[in-house]
């Protein structure tokens, strides 16, 4: 038996979600703990059945659950000007919400 799965956008990057999957998206304007639905879906394959978007497929959404706040890994940074003795090194960690996919409904 073929799993459905459903490939959405949300954030300006698209994500495969099968149900159970478990995916990090960039902030939304929700708190952890509380459910989402995803209305951007783009492509939906179930039982070998493809539908594709144009944009995206009317009267798909995908339910999810936001789990809670994450931060992804550090990325260093140098700034550095030759002969001027200027050395800047610094960090970044790009926080993310968790999000557990609880269905696909088509």
């Amino acid at each position: 038996m073929e799993k459905q799965y459903a490939i959405v956008q949300t954030g300006s990057k698209q994500y495969r979600v099968e149900k159970g999957d478990v995916i990090e998206v960039e902030y939304l304007d929700t708190e952890a703990g509380s459910k989402i639905e995803l209305t951007d879906v783009l492509l939906v394959s179930s039982a070998g059945a493809v539908k594709v978007g144009r944009p995206s497929v009317a009267g798909c959404v995908v339910k999810a659950s936001v789990l809670g706040e994450v931060k992804g890994p550090k990325v260093v940074g140098v700034k550095y000007k030759r002969r001027k003795n200027n050395y800047r090194k610094f960090g970044h960690r790009q926080g993310y919400h968790q999000l557990m996919i609880d269905e696909i409904v088509c």
